[in-house]
């Protein structure tokens, strides 16, 4: 599956705080709502201005802090459709997933990536491009594309307990 959007471009050490402020991790929130509040305090702009399909580039470590799922939840909602970073707090990671938002580490190319420039990315075979340059990053495993696919760790396990259920006789 392939992906087409523009850049949201940030630095090292983004934290769970600043992706989904802190001062609301303790009120009910649905998940449109959550994303009003997404990276407010590192760019007001944002939430306002992400659009569907809109990909998150960053440095090393995103999504360190404290591990609320919000913080992944948020972007997802967001219309992130990606966060591309040279490495991720692994609780992030896992949250990410786990809500169906895809996370691609890549060690090259992030530099040269620029706020509101169209970046693609191939999830089957491991290639964002940007500007004409393709960037390669291992290819997902096909049980984490499953998870993706299937917007999340939850619709996943369900399906695959439909798919074991329709065989019992």
């Amino acid at each position: 599956s392939m992906n087409k959007g523009r850049v949201w471009k940030h630095g090292d050490d983004v934290n769970t705080d600043v992706i989904f402020p802190g001062k609301y991790t303790y009120q009910p929130m649905e998940p449109a709502e959550m994303a009003t509040h997404a990276m407010e305090d590192l760019d007001p702009s944002f939430a306002k201005g992400v659009k569907t399909g809109d990909v998150i580039v960053a440095g090393a470590n995103f999504g360190c802090g404290s591990s609320r799922e919000q913080a992944a939840t948020c972007l997802k909602a967001a219309g992130i459709s990606a966060v591309i970073a040279k490495s991720f707090s692994r609780i992030f990671f896992r949250n990410a997933i786990n809500n169906g938002l895809p996370v691609i580490e890549l060690s090259d190319g992030i530099d040269a990536m620029k706020k509101g420039n169209p970046v693609t990315i191939d999830f089957e075979n491991g290639v964002v491009t940007h500007e004409g340059n393709e960037y390669h990053f291992p290819a997902l495993p096909k049980e984490v594309l499953a998870i993706l696919e299937d917007g999340g760790l939850i619709p996943n396990v369900r399906k695959e307990l439909g798919k074991e259920q329709s065989y019992t006789v």
